[in-house]
């Protein structure tokens, strides 16, 4: 039986991304053949001697469902190592103490609410700066460039207003500055978008989202391919704890095998959902990438393999109580926060996932009170157009 992975067809070409996505990091079991990674549910690990073992000497260290799960995250990232971590905030961690005081943090003004709370209310009393640009436009964080800037955070599409930053600029930008460039990949997933290959140097991802796909699992993941840096990365990872346990990993590795098809479908019914908001007479904007004439169309073209199945939006009535109506009448939109699950789910990011930063600088950034965020999922989009219909009225 072979039970070498796969790289490459019998005619040595290289795999597409869907049969990558499904054989990534998947070995049969060596003592059983099981095709499907067991979960390897221990603690410790038995050594014929001290020092002597099979690689294997402590669960927070190492683990082999987590080591299968590590494996496919590089793969599918395109990258050489993956690190799984308790949950994206505990990746982004992570992260942020490869720092020292006094370091310089470049981020983006529109970002995950728990991100920004981890910057802000964790990390600024360390000694390290951080300084909030619109990262679409790329002279703006060249603009912000010091001689202390060691690292450049973004996401790309934003959350929640869906802006699109160009990974190929910043990381020229970046790497010109001698700092790393982090992007958050999670809106999009490595199905659609692939950052190393655009120069990034670490790839992020809240793994509880389009990873695990099932919204059944927390956990975070960090891509990259210096080796010196991974090594870095999981001393952190092993010396801190913030370690996922065996059947979370099992999960995500689960989650993994049909990434490529949920990726499709989301994307399909995205495409549908935001194109029906667009052409409602209540509906006052789209926050969407996938319209010809949104200002990051051109760029998310160029990096992404489609536009995702996110969206916001405003109402023409953008008044907390027309958008607290909205989201307490849909029957198939879950209220709910988090996103990327095969369900499709609705968010208040005011007063939920983004109720950490200050009103004043939500505002400021285009996060208005009335903003709508969807998770669309992999329903019927007729159904899903329905109960939009029924909710806004």
């Amino acid at each position: 039986m072979n039970t070498e992975k796969p790289t490459s067809t019998a005619a040595g070409n290289p795999l597409k991304p869907a049969t990558k996505i499904i054989h990534a990091g998947a070995e049969p079991d060596p003592a059983t053949g099981a095709i499907m990674t067991p979960i390897y549910q221990t603690s410790t690990y038995v050594q014929t001697a001290p020092g002597q073992h099979k690689g294997y000497e402590y669960a927070r260290s190492q683990n082999p469902t987590r080591k299968a799960l590590e494996d496919a995250l590089a793969i599918i990232e395109n990258g050489q190592y993956g690190l799984a971590f308790a949950s994206g905030v505990a990746a982004t961690d992570a992260v942020i103490k490869l720092l020292s005081p006094g370091d310089e943090v470049i981020a983006a003004n529109d970002m995950y609410g728990g991100t920004y709370r981890l910057f802000t209310k964790v990390f600024e009393k360390f000694g390290i700066k951080f300084i909030y640009v619109d990262t679409t436009n790329a002279a703006n964080v060249e603009q912000a460039v010091t001689t202390n800037t060691k690292l450049v955070w973004i996401e790309t599409p934003t959350n929640p207003l869906m802006n699109i930053t160009d990974i190929a600029a910043t990381a020229a930008i970046s790497k010109k500055a001698g700092a790393m460039l982090c992007v958050d990949n999670t809106f999009a997933s490595p199905y659609l978008q692939n950052p190393l290959n655009l120069g990034a140097d670490i790839v992020m991802h809240s793994a509880t989202k389009y990873l695990g796909g099932h919204s059944d699992v927390i956990q975070g993941a960090l891509v990259m391919n210096d080796k010196s840096l991974r090594e870095q990365l999981y001393f952190i990872q092993k010396s801190c704890g913030a370690v996922p346990g065996p059947m979370d990993c099992f999960l995500v590795l689960r989650g993994i095998k049909t990434l490529h098809v949920r990726m499709q479908r989301h994307c399909e019914n995205g495409a549908i959902i935001a194109h029906y908001l667009r052409s409602h007479p209540k509906v006052e904007r789209v926050y969407w990438p996938g319209f010809e004439d949104n200002a990051g169309y051109d760029t998310a073209k160029k990096q992404m393999r489609d536009f995702g199945g996110m969206i916001s939006f405003t109402l023409k009535d953008n008044s907390i109580a027309a958008a607290n109506k909205v989201l307490s009448s849909t029957r198939i939109f879950a209220l709910a926060e988090s996103l990327g699950g095969v369900e499709s789910l609705i968010n208040h990011p005011a007063s939920m996932t983004h109720a950490s930063i200050p009103r004043e600088e939500r505002i400021k950034n285009g996060l208005t009170d009335g903003l709508i965020r969807l998770s669309v999922g992999i329903e019927d989009a007729d159904d899903l157009m329905d109960d939009l219909k029924h909710a806004i009225g």
